[in-house]
């Protein structure tokens, strides 16, 4: 097993002959979004380790800091599964080579409520060789 670069020193995940430093931008996103959203489906609170005491995040226009009340904002919204094999990721080098701008569309199902179109930008940044955090986040669902 290999260390994944979203979980702050968890083993959580195994990537077959990848050194994580070494991954693309695009292999980076496309392992951050399967966990995040992977485990958002199934344990929300096991996502904690993705964000520090400085993390953001907004949710149709309210903010919340920190781990603990991200996490608690995820558990409000009851059970939330995403169509994981739909999701629509662009990823960019942020200002500074250890950050990187994630973009992520599909669509979720709010317990047995029809599926909703949503948006989400993540900034991830470097904590350590190979690994990120959650520094900012923004969710919008598409009701347009």
């Amino acid at each position: 097993n290999q260390k994944f670069p979203f979980s702050n020193n968890q083993i959580v995940n195994r990537f077959d002959n990848y050194s994580l430093i070494s991954m693309s931008i695009e292999e980076i996103a496309a392992a951050f979004v399967s966990h995040y959203y992977g485990t958002f489906d199934v344990n929300p609170q096991g996502l904690a380790s993705l964000y520090q005491p400085q993390s953001v995040a907004t949710w149709e226009g309210e903010k919340r800091q920190g781990p603990e009340n991200i996490i608690n904002k995820f558990i409000s919204f009851g059970k939330v599964t995403h169509n994981i094999p739909l999701l629509t990721k662009d990823v960019q080098l942020g200002a500074t080579d250890n950050t990187l701008i994630l973009f992520v569309s599909g669509q979720l199902k709010i317990e047995s409520n029809p599926p909703l179109n949503f948006s989400q930008v993540f900034q991830l940044v470097a904590s350590g060789p190979g690994q990120y955090y959650v520094h900012n986040e923004i969710f919008r669902l598409s009701l347009a």
